[in-house]
């Protein structure tokens, strides 16, 4: 389960139309920069299809940034739904996987957007390694991040929060926070790494949260990202969502997580004035309309088997009013 987790919006096939349209498109385009036109389009349609949350909140950046923004976003997203809905077995998905992260290589070695196209690499992967490039963002964190979507193919579970923040949340959240920093940029020139800080905690949090909305869902899938240390400490041995005598004391697990998380989100905010101002307001909107979703889940009377949602009403009133008039604009753009 990645950071970009949501609702299954497309099909393989769908996915497959999709890249030959970008593909042949931005072969065809006059210049590079016509082609990077052309993949930013296909990556603003992946993101809108799947994350609305995201979607609003990234209106809010420089059209340069929310390009790349757009090209991450559809770069994890691929993997993730390799992993998560392709009618797949687990050794295909895993080959699947290699394929991916062998043009990613592919991709950071070629010199322009288009050189990569012509070496085979799939546009999604090829406007993402324009932005690893022209960013500078370190090669190995997307490696991190298809290792941790490995780790889904075959899932195990985590002993302590420590251990799931190091071998799994590492890679499929910390390194996409890293990734968006070295886009967005810092303040000041000495105020990168605690930029990177607030990533790391921002990442923490929001991928906290996705787990104790989808518990029950992560449990169909035969995935259990609650610690042990805390199940066991509330004498939950081995976790079934059919025993509802394990409900009540499930619950005050996912109590106690949401307090740990609401105390990663108060951290990110601390250092939220170390990122270059153009990039803040979305980067709060973020913070809040998945700060207001673990709120609900810690006050919820359904307990665990009641997935939480964001009402959209609430995720307009955590924008600047001033701003509203883009959202709309947002949507009637093709």
């Amino acid at each position: 389960m990645s950071l970009t987790k949501g609702n299954q919006a497309w099909g393989e096939e769908t996915w497959d139309a999709l890249e030959r349209q970008a593909r042949r498109q931005a072969l065809e385009a006059p210049t590079e920069a016509a082609a990077w036109e052309v993949i930013s389009r296909h990556d603003r349609a992946v993101l809108r299809a799947y994350s609305t949350s995201f979607f609003i909140v990234t209106r809010f950046l420089p059209p340069g940034k929310r390009a790349m923004v757009e090209a991450i976003y559809a770069a994890v997203r691929y993997p993730d739904e390799i992993v998560d809905s392709f009618l797949l077995p687990a050794a295909e998905r895993l080959r699947r996987l290699d394929e991916w992260e062998a043009k990613y290589e592919a991709g950071l070695g070629a010199g322009t957007l288009t050189e990569a196209l012509d070496r085979g690499v799939p546009a999604f992967l090829a406007g993402f390694a324009r932005v690893v490039r022209e960013a500078g963002i370190p090669a190995e964190h997307y490696r991190s991040f298809l290792e941790a979507m490995r780790l889904d193919v075959t899932p195990r579970p985590f002993a302590t929060l420590d251990h799931l923040i190091e071998s799994y949340i590492y890679g499929s959240a910390i390194v996409v926070g890293y990734f968006l920093t070295y886009v967005y940029g810092a303040s000041a020139e000495g105020e990168f790494d605690r930029a990177l800080r607030s990533a790391r905690r921002l990442g923490i949090a929001l991928q906290l949260t996705n787990f104790v909305r989808d518990v029950a869902e992560d449990e169909r899938r035969g995935r259990l990202y609650l610690p042990l240390e805390m199940l066991r400490a509330e004498g939950i041995e081995r976790l079934s969502l059919a025993d509802a005598a394990q409900r009540p004391a499930l619950n005050c697990v996912l109590r106690r997580l949401t307090a740990i998380i609401e105390g990663y989100y108060a951290l990110s905010l601390a250092d939220l004035d170390a990122f270059a101002p153009d990039c803040r307001v979305a980067i709060r909107a973020c913070v809040d309309v998945y700060r207001h979703l673990n709120d609900r889940i810690a006050q919820s009377p359904l307990g665990v088997m009641h997935r939480e949602s964001v009402p959209l009403s609430r995720k307009f009133r955590v924008l600047p009013a001033s701003k509203y008039w883009r959202l709309p604009m947002a949507y009637l753009r093709p």
